[in-house]
């Protein structure tokens, strides 16, 4: 029994790789969400991409109130059962008329895990069209290997390494537009995009990570945090989660891990399964 997908959106994650729209919660709390992290853009100076990257998560309890969001971890039930961890977290953030963009790649590159049964759920704070730049995913393609992609580190790819994937069929894409609470999901091998935000609003959004405890590091062991269920299998480590905003021993973890993600100590899957 389904808790919050219906069958045909579980059978499209199965089978295409993505599944959306799953409403999270409505747009008066998305936007509200949205105002505490424009409120931390603003008394640090720069937008969230920048520090609020891997373990974002970690820098606010509002951030862990989304990522336990039940009607969230019920759809995220329906794909990976029962006992879930919290891996990571990311905010993606563009700004009206922004150039960047989000190249073709898999979040499963830089990961380092084991099988390969990682959700993205990627949570629209506010509305995210295609004008606004929403996501893109390529059907089916979770089913194929991991890829090795090209470190482009290009001025205005909004990821750490401008890591990329070629020769993708454009045509081939599938926009996913979503409305602020919005929620699209899909799984870690599933390659997916985003263009430049050509339109006069901001898009805001979060990307939330969860596997089951059944999943663990190809290399060493890492921090997670279990939101639902039980942990049977003891693959990974406690993390410091924030009692306050911007607790310094959930921001020391935070920083550790996303500077090491960007540095290059990560290798990628594709390398690591070799």
């Amino acid at each position: 029994m389904l808790k919050k997908l219906s069958s045909a959106q579980k059978q499209q994650f199965d089978e295409q790789g993505y599944t959306y729209p799953v409403r999270a919660f409505d747009a008066a709390r998305a936007r509200d969400y949205q105002r505490r992290l424009e409120a931390y853009e603003q008394s640090v100076g720069h937008d969230a991409n920048r520090t609020l990257k891997i373990k974002g998560h970690l820098a606010f309890p509002w951030l862990m109130e989304i990522a336990t969001e039940p009607a969230l971890l019920d759809a995220i039930e329906d794909l990976i059962g029962p006992d879930i961890l919290l891996y990571g977290a990311s905010a993606f953030v563009k700004d009206a008329k922004d150039p960047r963009f989000v190249s073709w790649h898999q979040d499963s590159a830089y990961f380092g895990l084991t099988p390969h049964r990682e959700v993205t759920a990627w949570v629209a704070l506010s509305d995210a069209s295609a004008a606004h730049g929403c996501l893109r995913v390529l059907p089916g393609s979770h089913r194929g290997p991991a890829l090795t992609h090209e470190e482009t580190y290009g001025e205005n790819n909004m990821l750490a390494k401008g890591q990329a994937l070629t020769g993708i069929d454009e045509a081939a894409a599938v926009e996913m537009p979503l409305t602020a609470g919005e929620v699209s999901l899909h799984h870690e091998q599933t390659a997916h995009s985003s263009l430049p935000n050509t339109s006069d609003e901001r898009r805001v959004g979060f990307a939330f990570f969860y596997i089951p405890t059944s999943v663990k590091l190809i290399e060493g062991r890492g921090r997670a945090t279990l939101v639902r269920g039980e942990d049977r299998f003891g693959h990974w480590d406690d993390e410091a989660l924030p009692r306050f905003d911007l607790d310094p021993l959930s921001m020391a973890q935070l920083a550790d891990v996303w500077g090491t993600y960007k540095d290059e100590k990560t290798r990628q899957v594709a390398q690591q399964e070799t």
